[in-house]
């Protein structure tokens, strides 16, 4: 072994010990002709005297910040006044006899001490030197942690650990996939997976009752702050369960595995609401339950008002709702104003507002708040003297919601009700079980074609369908959706029922699911599941807002990564190989 401990490892019981150590340095403090250097590894930190004589053949001063030091020396007590609590090795010290740079460094390309402040792209591009920061390092520790009390949990509940294929069929689950072409069988291509859905379907129906893996997966999809093209699941299905079967068992892992990593206690049951409820009171279904601002239509009194922008939306088969900011009457018109900016990113043309002032009202709109319209506007808000109230309307309910949602987390931030390290988790359920696909005006699956209708609504499948609600079901934590699932459909007619639904007649359907179709004739259970988003989950734990921050070696909003350069160019041989060449862009006439 080229050391005998680690920098995080010496107590005072090794007082007079010999001792080999290797670490990064973290910090050097010149006391005339001896170094005091902080020696660092992934387990601590701890001093180190340097002496000239133990520096062979180097002088001090070619001692660098971030060089790889070994030291071989001896474990002495520290001096009364020179103890650091503060550092768990702080009673010790290590006096060299003999110090080894044996990994040395240039000038840094940026102060690691600059924390997530230094900018991004420099941070990823340099990673390997951003994540010997301590609170970098803790981030994946927790994430390392956090995965092996999710095992723990579920080894005990007697799931079985399962692999699927990475190099799998291309099938319709929301998202574009990440296309592999085959050497083997030219012109034909592998996708990388989405999610492991079918296969973990396939499992119930092979008897492997309770299944469990942590997965990777990918979607060729527009990233974002809380998105990737590859990340990281952990995938859950169930034989011979109901829906409240699997949210018992999801809070019950919730519990148990956040205790384990944060020591934090999280009370069950968690709340739950249905789709259209978290919708009307949120505008949103990955509400954050830690504001306690909700959204009221009051679509049917403001038409009453004589406010054209208003009317006019609601003639047009939209809506206008409300949000009272307790307090906001307080803010000045600039603080105010400044929150059109967050409406109008969403697509909002602006926003309205008014304050309750102890003379009536005061504000934007005030002046067609008038008659008995204006005073049931009012109550349904529950304005009182000194608050705000923020109204959004649009042709587009999708916009007013999504305005609005985003308003309400701004303001959640100003009125400072996001108490730091708060975990409020909550389930929507009863989710459509289609939606309107924009461009071919036909139903397609709100999660994926596999999730079974709700009971109560398969009268309808065919004549209405975008009527049908799902037995499905998210968990929500903090405003993210961290796990989403649903009861599967274990029997081939619905499931052909459902393919046709969406476009996809028998041929087409036996085309691209019958291994899935030709499982289900033989004896396959009920059955559920859901998937919880590790780099979602982790990212709430840690308190960081990006879920860059929790992945080792992220993409960017590009989807490149910074470290490597990928995705890159690859040689004409390379396509050949594969039956692939790319094609000549056409040439531009205009220049």
């Amino acid at each position: 072994m080229l050391r005998s401990h680690t920098c995080g490892e010496l107590r005072a019981e090794h007082v007079g010990d010999e001792t080999t150590i290797i670490g990064w340095i973290n910090a050097i403090r010149d006391h005339g002709g001896l170094r005091f250097v902080d020696l660092r590894d992934r387990y601590g930190c701890i001093q180190v005297t340097v002496s000239p004589d133990s520096l062979a053949g180097q002088s001090l001063d070619s001692l660098r910040s971030e060089q790889v030091l070994q030291v071989k020396g001896k474990v002495e007590a520290r001096p009364d006044g020179m103890k650091n609590p503060r550092l768990d090795t702080g009673d010790v010290e290590v006096v060299a006899i003999t110090a080894t740079i044996i990994g040395d460094c240039p000038p840094l390309p940026f102060d690691p001490s600059g924390g997530d402040q230094v900018n991004e792209e420099l941070r990823f591009q340099y990673r390997f030197i951003d994540m010997r920061r301590d609170e970098v390092r803790q981030r994946f520790q927790l994430r390392s942690d956090l995965q092996h009390a999710i095992r723990c949990h579920l080894h005990k509940q007697d799931f079985i650990d399962l692999e699927t294929p990475i190099l799998t069929k291309s099938t319709p689950e929301g998202a574009r996939d990440f296309l592999v072409p085959s050497r083997l069988n030219p012109g034909e291509f592998y996708a990388l997976p989405q999610s492991p859905q079918i296969f973990k379907q396939i499992f119930m129906v092979a008897g492997f009752d309770r299944y469990m893996q942590v997965v990777r997966c990918f979607r060729d999809e527009d990233l974002r702050a809380d998105r990737q093209p590859e990340f990281t699941q952990l995938d859950i299905e169930m034989a011979c369960v109901e829906e409240s079967d699997v949210i018992a068992l999801i809070e019950g892992l919730v519990v148990d595995v956040i205790r384990t990593v944060t020591g934090k206690e999280v009370a069950t049951p968690f709340p739950s609401f249905s789709y259209a409820d978290a919708m009307q009171r949120y505008g949103t279904d990955s509400p954050d339950l830690r504001s306690d601002l909700e959204l009221v239509d009051v679509s049917d009194l403001v038409s009453q008002l004589g406010f054209k922008v208003f009317s006019s939306a609601i003639e047009e088969g939209g809506s206008v709702r409300a949000i009272r900011v307790p307090g906001g009457g307080a803010w000045s018109r600039k603080q105010i104003e400044s929150l059109e900016d967050v409406v109008k990113n969403q697509g909002a043309g602006g926003l309205a507002w008014f304050k309750r002032t102890e003379d009536g009202t005061a504000g934007s709109i005030s002046r067609f708040l008038q008659g008995e319209a204006s005073s049931q506007l009012l109550d349904r808000v529950c304005m009182e003297v000194g608050d705000l109230c923020c109204l959004v309307a649009d042709r587009s309910n999708k916009v007013v919601n999504g305005s609005l949602s985003f308003l309400r987390k701004e303001l959640a931030i100003r009125l400072e009700q996001i108490e730091p390290g708060a975990l409020e988790f909550c389930w929507v359920k009863e989710f459509p079980l289609f939606v309107e696909d924009e461009a071919s005006g036909r139903p397609t699956p709100c999660h994926h074609p596999f999730t079974a209708p709700h009971p109560d609504d398969l009268e309808r499948l065919e004549d209405e369908p975008l009527t049908v609600r799902a037995l499905a079901y998210d968990l929500v934590l903090n405003g993210f959706e961290v796990a989403g699932g649903s009861i599967r459909i274990h029997q081939r007619e619905l499931q052909e029922r459902v393919f046709e639904a969406i476009g996809l007649n028998q041929e087409e359907a036996q085309e691209k699911f019958s291994f899935l179709l030709d499982a289900l004739r033989y004896g396959a259970p009920p059955h559920g599941g859901i998937a919880l988003g590790l780099d979602r989950l982790a990212m709430v734990l840690a308190g960081v807002d990006s879920i860059r921050e929790m992945i080792a070696f992220p993409k960017t909003q590009r989807g490149t990564c910074l470290l490597t350069g990928a995705p890159g160019q690859v040689s004409g041989e390379q396509l050949s190989e594969v039956g692939l060449q790319l094609e000549e862009s056409e040439p531009d006439e205009s220049s």
